[in-house]
């Protein structure tokens, strides 16, 4: 993968030297200072947002990665925010939605392309409740919204492989849940 951190990154991001290597332990390294920086995951977020019709909410992204194709409302988590608040603060940023419940649901590993580097991320999936839908409109970086039946989502639809296993696991919870 020539998008992968060690492929990309060729400068010590303390010192700027070019004689750096990548490690077995996920990092690059600075021969120059010493300067080790770590390839680990960033944490990101993702709502499940079902209304009264069993309808699961669905985004279509405005820009890539993944450009036009079906996802969750959500993004990354920014440094000294929880999980929550991060998913609060999307969901008002992508849908002008006030979530007014959330409850964690599971957890899936990502690589997201974004300006020629792949990022590892963590994306953390949520199941949401809103207080009301009046006022939802596509924001942000979000090009439409759609409300689709649990039933009758494709997950091969939905860009991004941990978005798609998130929405797959949850429509079999939600369809055994409600024997749908």
């Amino acid at each position: 993968m020539k998008t992968h951190p060690k492929h990309v990154l060729k400068h010590c991001n303390k010192c700027g030297s070019s004689d750096t290597f990548y490690t077995d332990g996920d990092a690059v390294k600075c021969r120059a200072c010493g300067f080790q920086l770590y390839i680990n995951a960033a944490p990101a977020v993702a709502g499940l947002i079902i209304n009264d019709n069993d309808e699961l909410l669905l985004t279509v992204r405005k820009y890539e990665p993944f450009q036009g194709m079906l996802d969750l409302p959500g993004g990354f988590v920014d440094h000294l925010e929880t999980a929550e608040e991060a998913l609060t603060r999307e969901i008002k940023e992508e849908l002008n939605l006030n979530v007014k419940n959330l409850k964690y649901f599971c957890s899936t590993p990502n690589r997201y392309l974004y300006g020629g580097l792949t990022y590892f991320t963590l994306d953390f999936s949520f199941q949401c409740e809103v207080e009301n839908f009046e006022g939802m409109h596509a924001c942000d970086d979000v090009k439409k919204i759609y409300f689709i039946h649990i039933k009758d989502i494709d997950p091969k639809m939905i860009g991004g492989q941990s978005m798609s296993k998130a929405v797959k696991k949850f429509q079999q919870y939600w369809l055994q849940s409600k024997q749908l």
